[in-house]
Parts: structure tokens; C-alpha cells; sequence
């Protein structure tokens, strides 16, 4: 299992890695894209009523093809292109920031998960979130290139594996024992300020995540945005983990050999990309 576990990750690192570094921006685009739908096609199954259930693949499908076409008239796909027009309304990403804090955050705290609770506005929200985190990541690779791309995942990969070691090694108080029994607030801490401090190391590296936000802010409110954004994250994998307790499923899908499926891999990222585009100020020039 963990031999499965190792290869999938190195072969969606080289993947990943493959598109950042190809000529034009078109591979990246396509492969989020891709996870975008299958992301949103894992939603769908565990927030559908089972009525509906079987309609999740069609909607995901129409999604993205509608994804694709606006991306195929926004052209030319240009980093100059991000002042001139927008692949997607700035509302859009308000939304979806605002449903991750009035919507997600009140569902994990209460932590109901024995049974599907608002199947139609969890269904909706998903579409919302995915799209507004697809475009997100589309603007800020089309923007501020490759590297911000990458170190604004990285924040994430820090939080995620330093609250991993802290909790094991200071855990005590758990953070939402119903919906995520192995989580503290020890280890949310750690993975919060090793994303934090990731940030603010690599903002006088040109072109990183951090770089770019220090344009708009001094270093002592980039850590605390960092801090913002880490912590988010963290609700972002609990919001899965709530869904997938109240439909039953350990996995989102088994799309991904020994890592489950497209969302489980991203859950942090997609609460996170809305809100990291909109601080950079990029959607609202």
C-alpha cells in the first residue's frame, strides 16, 4: 500500500511539474481542468440526494466543458491578459470565500455527520467552490507565472505535513473529534505557523507567493495572511471529511491508486485558491 501510495505521488509530481514547465500555459490549464472535474464529480456523490446521484457525472462533465469553452475565449491566454480581463467574475470568488465562511465552517464546529443534511445547497456550493478555485489557480499561473503557482501549494503541503508531526508529537486537544478524530489544535497550530514562516521566507524570492503578496503588504501582515490562509486549509480537509462521513465513504473515489480520489488530494487547496488570488488584488484591477 504504501509502495502504491509513493508511486502516485511521484507520478503526479512529474505530471504537475511536466505541465508548469511546458511552453504556454495550455497544459496546466487542461490538467486542472481535469482534476477539476473529478473533483467536482467526487462532491456530487457524497452531497446528492440518491435520487440525484447518478446526474453528479453529467453535471461535472457540462462543467467543465463549459470551463473549457471560457477559457478558449478568453484569449489570448496572456500573462498581460490578467489587466485587461477576466477569466471569471470577481463575484464568483466572493461567493465562494463567503460559502466556505458562513456555510463550510458552521458544518464541520457542529460536526453532524450521520446523515446528508441540505443535499441541493451543498451540491450547488460545490460547483461554486471548484470553479472559483480552478480559475483561481488559472489566474494566478497566467499572472505571476509557474513559481507562485507552486509556492502557494507549497504553503499548503507545509501546513498540512508540519500539523501532521506536531500533532503526533504535541497533540493533545482535539479539533473536531466527531468529524476528524487524529486532528489537534497542537498540530493545527504547527502546520499554520510552518506556512506562515515558509511565506514570509521565500518573499524576497522573486516571483514566489509570498514575493507577490509583499507588493501589497508589509511582512508582518503577510505572516498573519499566511496564518489566514494555513488555517483555512485546515477547513477545507475537515469539510471533506465531514461529507465523506455522512455519505458513508473513506475515500472521495479510488481514482487515485493508494491516495483515493482528485478531491482528496486537493480539499485544502480549494477553500485556500479564491482567497489567495483576491489578496494579490489581481481580479479586481
Amino acid at each position: 500500500m504504501l509502495k502504491q501510495r509513493v508511486l502516485t505521488a511521484v507520478v503526479l509530481l512529474l505530471v504537475l511539474f511536466g505541465a508548469l514547465m511546458s511552453p504556454g500555459p495550455w497544459a496546466l490549464i487542461c490538467l486542472l481542468l481535469l482534476a477539476a472535474g473529478c473533483a467536482l464529480w467526487e462532491w456530487l456523490r457524497m452531497t446528492l440526494s440518491p435520487a440525484w446521484r447518478p446526474a453528479g457525472i453529467w453535471i461535472a462533465l457540462f462543467v467543465s466543458i463549459f470551463l473549457l469553452w471560457l477559457t478558449w475565449s478568453w484569449q489570448p491566454v496572456a500573462p498581460a491578459l490578467a489587466t485587461r480581463s477576466e477569466l471569471i467574475h470577481s463575484w464568483v470568488l466572493v461567493l465562494a470565500v463567503v460559502g466556505w465562511a458562513a456555510l463550510a465552517i458552521p458544518q464541520v464546529f457542529l460536526g453532524q455527520t450521520t446523515e446528508r443534511r441540505m443535499p441541493a445547497l451543498l451540491s450547488a456550493f460545490g460547483i461554486l467552490a471548484v470553479v472559483a478555485a480552478w480559475a483561481s489557480l488559472v489566474v494566478i499561473f497566467v499572472t505571476f507565472g509557474a513559481w507562485c503557482l507552486i509556492s502557494l501549494m507549497a504553503l499548503i503541503w507545509f501546513a498540512d505535513i508540519a500539523a501532521y508531526f506536531t500533532g503526533k508529537a504535541f497533540g493533545k486537544h482535539k479539533l473536531a473529534p466527531v468529524v476528524s478524530p487524529g486532528k489537534t489544535w497542537e498540530g493545527a497550530v504547527g502546520g499554520v505557523l510552518a506556512a506562515a514562516i515558509w511565506t514570509v521566507a521565500t518573499a524576497g524570492v522573486e516571483g514566489s507567493f509570498g514575493a507577490v503578496l509583499a507588493q501589497y503588504w508589509s511582512l508582518p501582515v503577510v505572516f498573519l495572511l499566511a496564518c489566514l490562509l494555513a488555517a483555512i486549509s485546515v477547513i477545507g480537509d475537515l469539510f471533506e471529511s465531514l461529507l465523506k462521513r455522512r455519505a458513508g465513504m473513506k475515500d472521495s473515489s479510488r481514482l487515485l491508486p493508494g491516495h483515493g480520489g482528485v478531491y482528496d488530494r486537493i480539499d485544502a487547496l480549494l477553500p485556500v485558491a479564491p482567497l489567495a488570488v483576491m489578496l494579490t488584488g489581481t481580479v479586481f484591477k
